[in-house]
C-alpha cells in the first residue's frame, strides 16, 4: 500500500471537471454534474459520466446539480461528494498520507468563495489545498514565457466564465472575470427561441444548435439551416422549428461582445510596455468555449490585435497545472504571487 499519495491538479469547471495525477497525466475529464434524490439532494446517485447519461432518463423523484455555476461552488454537499469521488477515481482510497491539492480558480473569485473551495475539496480527501488563477495556468499550458519579463495575454473562455489576464515574470499583472462562456451562449439561444418562436428548448439542444450553426462574425454566403425539436409555449405542444446559422449569431452576439469588452479593460488597465508586448505577440485563446466559430476573428476584427488560439484550448489550463506539478520549483516560485492557500 502506497503510504504517500500522488499531488493532484484539479481544474473545476462549470462544464467539466478534470483531474491530472503526477506522473500519470490528464486521468479523468467528466462532466461537473451530480444526479442526486430530489426530496434529500445529500443521497447522490451518479457522478460524471453516469449522471450525464441519466440526465433526462431519470424518475421525477431524481434531480441533476450542477456544483459549480459561473466558477462558485452553487451546492456545496454536491462539489464535496464529486470531488471525493473523482479523488477516488483518479489515485484510490488506500493511501495513509493524504494528497496535496492544486485547484484553479477565477482570477476575481473573492475570499469566500475561495475558502468554500478550499473546504469542499480538503472535506473530500486534501492534506494541503492550493490555488492557481486560470489564465495562468492556461498560459503556462499554451507555453507562453510566463517567467520572463515579456507581457503575454491569455483569454480563458470557459462554460461559466471568460478569466482575460496580462501576465509577466511569472505572475497575473492585470486581469478580470466575467460570468460569460458556453453556457451564457447556450442561454442566449433559449432565450431567442423563446422571444422570437415562442419555443422552449433545453440546453443540449441549445448546446448542440451552438456548436452545429453559431458564428461569432455575421454569417456570409449560405444560410445554414438546422431543425430543432422544442415546446410551443402558445399552443402548449411538441412542435419542430427551423433556426438558422444568422439567427445563431444574433442570439451571441451579446456574449460575444461582453467578452470582448472584458478584453478592451484589461487592455486599458495594461503597463504601457507590457501592452506594447501584448500588441505584438497577439492574445492568446484557450478555455473549451474559445473554439466558437470565428471568435478569434471577431477579436482580431473588433481590437486590431492578433489572436492565436491554443493547440489544445480545452486542455491547456489542466496541462500547465500539471506542469507545475511536476516541476516543484516552479509550484513554489508561483505560490508566492498566485497561488494562496489561505
Amino acid at each position: 500500500m502506497p503510504i504517500k499519495a500522488p499531488d493532484v491538479a484539479i481544474d473545476l469547471g462549470t462544464t467539466n471537471t478534470m483531474l491530472y495525477v503526477h506522473h500519470k497525466g490528464i486521468v479523468i475529464n467528466e462532466p461537473t454534474l451530480v444526479v442526486a434524490e430530489a426530496k434529500d439532494r445529500r443521497l447522490i446517485r451518479a457522478v460524471g459520466d453516469e449522471a450525464r447519461y441519466l440526465t433526462g432518463r431519470t424518475r421525477d423523484t431524481m434531480t441533476a446539480i450542477r456544483p459549480i455555476k459561473d466558477g462558485i461552488i452553487a451546492d456545496f454537499d454536491a462539489a464535496e461528494v464529486m470531488i471525493r469521488y473523482f479523488l477516488r477515481k483518479a489515485i484510490g482510497s488506500s493511501h495513509l498520507v493524504k494528497p496535496r491539492i492544486l485547484v484553479s480558480i477565477p482570477t476575481s473569485l473573492d475570499s469566500v468563495s475561495r475558502k468554500a473551495v478550499k473546504e469542499a475539496v480538503s472535506v473530500a480527501g486534501a492534506k494541503e489545498v492550493l490555488f492557481v488563477e486560470k489564465p495562468l495556468a492556461a498560459a503556462i499550458g499554451s507555453g507562453l514565457p510566463v517567467y520572463d519579463p515579456i507581457g503575454s495575454m491569455v483569454v480563458d473562455v470557459g462554460g461559466g466564465t471568460t478569466d482575460t489576464a496580462v501576465i509577466a515574470l511569472g505572475g497575473v499583472v492585470v486581469a478580470q472575470s466575467v460570468k460569460v462562456g458556453g453556457e451564457r451562449m447556450d442561454q442566449a439561444i433559449i432565450d431567442y427561441l423563446k422571444k422570437n418562436a415562442s419555443v422552449l428548448i433545453g440546453d443540449k439542444a441549445a448546446e448542440d444548435l451552438k456548436k452545429d450553426l453559431a458564428c461569432a462574425t455575421p454569417v456570409s454566403g449560405e444560410n445554414t439551416v438546422a431543425h430543432v425539436r422544442g415546446f410551443d409555449l402558445l399552443a402548449a405542444r411538441v412542435m419542430d422549428v427551423e433556426f438558422t446559422a444568422a439567427q445563431a449569431h444574433d442570439a451571441i452576439t451579446e456574449p460575444c461582445m461582453a467578452i470582448i469588452a472584458s478584453i478592451r479593460w484589461v487592455l486599458e488597465r495594461t503597463p504601457p510596455e507590457l501592452a506594447a508586448d501584448v500588441m505584438r505577440s497577439g492574445i492568446h485563446l484557450t478555455g473549451g468555449a474559445s473554439q466558437l466559430l470565428g471568435l478569434d476573428k471577431l477579436i482580431a476584427t473588433q481590437l486590431g490585435i492578433p489572436v492565436l488560439m491554443a493547440r489544445e484550448p480545452g486542455d491547456a489550463t489542466i496541462m500547465g497545472m500539471g506542469y507545475l506539478i511536476e516541476n516543484q520549483d516552479l509550484l513554489g516560485s508561483v505560490a508566492h504571487s498566485a497561488i494562496n492557500a489561505n
